[in-house]
């Protein structure tokens, strides 16, 4: 019980960090901020990575560093989150990201080329899921990414969405179920793991 009141008392300070992300930091920006995704598919099925602040899971990536290409930085990203090297495929597409902390996510499908899966300071669980049995507390704005990987279009994908207070509240509830639960929620399914 001690784990559990501990976990849900560090959301509060994590809740905190995030919204001054998604609330402030657009105002000091010259352009959108865009983030680099990878969908990482291999024969145990799509790679997702549980955030380390607001507890839920995810497509493993983030920011360019400054003069850094857009492959570099998810190839960069995706090592130091997951501890693999990949092999970018093919652009998924760009979802344009309006509401709560506006930004562009930029989704890649990739494979892997070698490595370790391990967590990080930034993932502390990475696995692989079944792509028809993804876990209920993935963060629903994946979803989409998700499924246009998946198809292997032939063009990128444009798509626009709002982030709004829906978007908020599911995943502040996908961070308490996974706080409560220690990180063990909704990943039943999983085909493999790296770390408990």
């Amino acid at each position: 019980m001690p784990g559990r009141v501990a976990r849900l008392l560090a959301a509060g300070p994590a809740w905190a960090r995030v919204a001054a992300f998604g609330l402030l930091a657009p105002l000091g920006e010259r352009r959108p901020l865009v983030v680099q995704q990878a969908v990482v598919l291999a024969e145990p099925g799509v790679l997702l990575a549980v955030r380390g602040d607001v507890r839920g899971w995810e497509l493993p990536g983030g920011n360019a560093h400054p003069g850094e290409s857009d492959e570099d930085a998810l190839r960069r990203e995706v090592r130091e989150e997951t501890g693999l090297e990949v092999a970018v495929e093919a652009r998924v597409g760009d979802y344009v990201r309006s509401g709560f902390r506006p930004h562009v996510a930029r989704v890649w499908r990739c494979r892997p080329l070698g490595g370790s899966l391990r967590p990080s300071a930034e993932t502390p669980r990475v696995e692989w899921f079944d792509p028809a049995a993804l876990p209920d507390t993935l963060f629903p704005w994946y979803r989409e990414p998700l499924a246009d990987a998946l198809a292997r279009r032939a063009e990128p994908v444009l798509r626009r969405e709002r982030l709004g207070l829906a978007a908020v509240w599911a995943g502040m509830r996908i961070d308490l179920r996974m706080r409560l639960s220690g990180d063990r929620a909704g990943r039943a399914r999983a085909r493999g793991r790296a770390s408990e």
